[in-house]
């Protein structure tokens, strides 16, 4: 058998024109006396294409049956026994009916690439890196498996990190040049793919993200404003005397359901500044002797024992976001230790790097949930029910990530959790540098302060 050559349509979508188009080359191809026929031709009723298939030579298709119907299917044999010059097969996705052939009809036009052109197998190779190992990302053929481009027979470039690797006969230079065109279109393929699978992904995780974030806007919200308006009608009501006791208790309660609710809502735009990829740090050496400290600010008086040794080097870090990952994580440990356990917090060098432990003695997480308990609009084993939904620890982890840092939570011993940030320490100690009250990247928080 010669070597033959195989033509694709390729369309953007149904019915733009691709059997039309393989029609009217045919019939330039018989005008030149080139013996041409139709193995298969779907018109879909359209006149046009009707008319230019009748036109030509077409082989008988097999009638299988199939669930008590008929139905037309190309016959490969008849097809091959013909011996045309030229074959036409539409619909190359078709699924053929049960008992035929091939499951396909593109795998019987494979089988015939394959015997006129060599090609045993096709595998598409590749790489996140240069020094990463090659993964495969499609094969097909019956050939051996290829882990690695220079074990293929055939190697058509294409990028630093994608290979089309072949096994079979080494083609001649003219079909190097087509095989090359169609790895470059494979490698275009894949990108598609990949970038439609991440999108995919993005949307998933976005439509989660607003499910979880109205289901919280519509209770935990609720909760402080509901404390203040009681506190406030409690103060205008005239039915009942107060002492000066009685009313300085009810406006410590409307501050500490103001400071609730604006720390709440603060955490609610931090976290959807986050996931739409709008934080973008300011970096620059932080003292944390000076700014652990300001983030006790949420918490009650003698709740946290503070470590932070003043010759500890500074962190890389914009004092902003730090200072609210901070807060969160203390706020989180003070929740959660029982009553009268004093939280600490202490920091120290290792390395290139400065960590910040902070433990509580609550009830602690499993193993599994030690991950899961950065997602926000989560509630965990160590959350008493009506704890509200508590985005403030994937709002920290996210501040500290931004900042090249990290944020693990681990079981303490004895009982507990120990949360630990680490951030890279700074190159160089500045001289004379700005006070750490100035801001990098604003937080919700921060505006809020300074409308």
């Amino acid at each position: 058998m010669g070597r033959g050559k195989l033509r694709i349509h390729l369309g953007a979508a149904p019915g733009v024109g691709k059997t039309h188009a393989m029609l009217a080359e045919a019939h330039r191809r018989v005008e030149r006396d080139t013996d041409c026929v139709v193995a298969f031709a779907e018109t879909h009723g359209r006149p046009r294409t009707d008319a230019l298939l009748t036109c030509l030579e077409q082989v008988p298709h097999r009638r299988p049956e199939h669930g008590g119907v008929t139905v037309a299917e190309t016959d490969l044999d008849a097809v091959l026994a013909r011996r045309p010059r030229v074959a036409l097969a539409d619909e190359l996705a078709h699924a053929n009916a049960p008992g035929s052939r091939n499951a396909e009809r593109r795998q019987g036009v494979e089988e015939r690439v394959r015997e006129t052109s060599g090609i045993e197998s096709a595998t598409l190779l590749e790489r996140a890196g240069d020094v990463e190992p090659w993964t495969c990302a499609g094969r097909a053929g019956p050939g051996r498996p290829v882990e690695r481009p220079e074990d293929a027979d055939v190697q058509v470039p294409v990028g630093d990190h994608t290979a089309p690797a072949l096994t079979g006969r080494v083609p001649a230079a003219e079909d190097r040049r087509v095989r090359a065109a169609f790895a470059a279109q494979a490698a275009v393929v894949l990108d598609r793919r990949r970038l439609r699978e991440q999108a995919d992904r993005a949307l998933a995780e976005g439509n989660r993200i607003r499910t979880a974030l109205l289901a919280a806007v519509s209770h935990d919200p609720r909760t402080p404003p509901a404390g203040i308006k009681a506190a406030v009608s409690s103060l205008r009501s005239e039915d009942v005397e107060r002492s000066d006791e009685d009313r300085a208790e009810l406006l410590e309660g409307i501050e500490d359901g103001a400071d609730r609710l604006d720390h709440l809502v603060g955490n609610l735009l931090d976290l959807s500044r986050l996931h739409t990829g709008t934080v973008t740090p300011l970096m620059r050496g932080t003292d944390l002797d000076e700014m652990v400290p300001r983030a006790l600010g949420g918490v009650p008086e003698h709740t946290v024992v503070l470590d932070v040794p003043e010759t500890l080097p500074m962190v890389d870090a914009d004092p902003g976001p730090l200072e609210r990952a901070m807060a969160n994580v203390i706020e989180n440990a003070v929740k959660y230790s029982p009553p009268g356990e004093r939280v600490p917090a202490a920091a120290g060098a290792l390395a290139d790097r400065v960590e910040v432990r902070v433990v509580d003695r609550g009830p602690g997480l499993s193993d599994e949930a030690e991950e899961r308990v950065f997602a926000p609009f989560q509630r965990h084993g160590d959350a008493p029910r009506g704890s509200g939904v508590g985005p403030g620890l994937a709002v920290a982890r996210g501040f500290t990530e931004a900042m090249g840092g990290t944020l693990n939570a681990d079981g303490t011993p004895g009982g507990g959790l120990t949360m630990t940030l680490t951030l890279h320490a700074a190159d160089a100690r500045p001289e004379d540098g700005p006070d750490d009250s100035g801001r990098g990247l604003v937080t919700a928080q921060d505006e809020r302060r300074t409308s």
